[in-house]
């Protein structure tokens, strides 16, 4: 891609608010050393004062770029209501617990996402260590303990939330009304917001434009992540299509598009994957190995450890599909789950 191209591509993460429906803002927020570069929180006029959705990471560059915006539509902190989240991670989280302190914001979130928040309070967030040793990465477990720095910081920005999203239910706003449904796979209590009336999707990471978004990355990951995701995006093409305002990338037009092209790339990794098995992998960690990663079909060890992370549990999430489908099957040997071929027999 060229450095025009490039541009262009990332022209979504410049700081401002931008209308992208009447009454409706996007504010990109910055995400420091992380390769998505940033988040959109979408700011909802509502009778004089405003509902966000997603609250963007708890860093004072991120906290200043929203001031600035809520300021250029002629808005404050004090003027923001509610916050509707679509997921617990930070950078869509803590920025509104951590000004929920000091204006009285109300915060909601999906009743789905209190088993992973729960532990991330009470210091339980191993970052998937536990996770890592039974899909087979003993050499990245290894890594990840040399590397990992104390997560207190990072607690002090989570609470619970006011009030917990349970189920398909309708918010009532002043000017509109918002249907919250779950939508489990990228985490376990992920919630989206559908504006019928405006025909728009706050998708949260549910749905992304450009990227497919990680599967069950949460201390309190799913049985099945990568099934529920499936699921949840079949759900979604059963509604009517919509505009796209997803939390990473550009606003885009159609909503059924993207979701189509979503399991289609999920189709084929889970061929590549079943692939990984035949050639010989038998565990997560192997077969991950034998797999390409990001849109340069880059090895695993060209990762970074985070990274690292992500692709093995991706790949543990396609490993276990296959097994529901009875594609392949798995055996649990010495505390790692280890996969083998359908036609292959469990060893003794």
């Amino acid at each position: 891609m060229s450095n025009g191209g490039t541009r262009e591509r990332h022209a979504w993460i410049e700081p401002g608010a931008f209308e992208v429906a009447p009454g409706i803002h996007r504010i990109p927020l910055p995400l420091p050393s992380d390769g998505l570069r940033a988040v959109n929180v979408y700011a909802i006029e509502d009778g004089g004062d405003l509902v966000l959705i997603d609250s963007g990471w708890a860093l004072e560059e991120a906290r200043e770029q929203l001031e600035t915006a809520l300021g250029k539509i002629g808005y404050g902190f004090e003027d923001v209501r509610r916050f509707l989240v679509t997921h617990v991670h930070r950078d869509h989280y803590t920025l509104g617990v951590t000004l929920r302190r000091t204006f009285g914001t109300s915060v909601s979130l999906g009743i789905g996402e209190q088993p992973s928040l729960e532990a991330i309070i009470a210091g339980r967030a191993d970052g998937q260590l536990s996770q890592l040793r039974r899909w087979g990465a003993a050499e990245l477990t290894e890594l990840v303990e040399a590397n990992r720095q104390g997560d207190g910081q990072s607690r002090d920005h989570y609470e619970l939330p006011d009030d917990w999203i349970e189920g398909t239910t309708e918010i009532e706003l002043a000017t509109r009304t918002l249907r919250a449904v779950p939508t489990p796979g990228h985490t376990r209590g992920h919630v989206v917001f559908l504006d019928a009336e405006s025909s728009l999707l706050f998708s949260g990471d549910h749905v992304l434009p450009h990227i497919t978004p990680s599967i069950g990355l949460e201390p309190a990951r799913a049985q099945l992540p990568l099934g529920d995701y499936l699921d949840s995006l079949r759900l979604m093409r059963g509604y009517p299509d919509m505009r796209l305002l997803p939390a990473h990338g550009p606003v885009t037009g159609s909503v059924h598009s993207r979701i189509d092209e979503l399991i289609a790339h999920h189709d084929d990794r889970l061929a590549l994957t079943a692939q990984a098995i035949e050639d010989g992998a038998g565990t997560a960690y192997e077969a991950a190995l034998k797999l390409g990663w990001t849109r340069h079909n880059r090895r695993l060890d060209e990762l970074d450890v985070f990274n690292r992370i992500l692709a093995v549990g991706e790949t543990a999430a396609h490993l276990d599909v296959l097994v529901t489908r009875d594609s392949l099957r798995s055996s649990m040997v010495d505390g790692i789950v280890e996969y083998r071929t359908a036609s292959t027999s469990a060893p003794e």
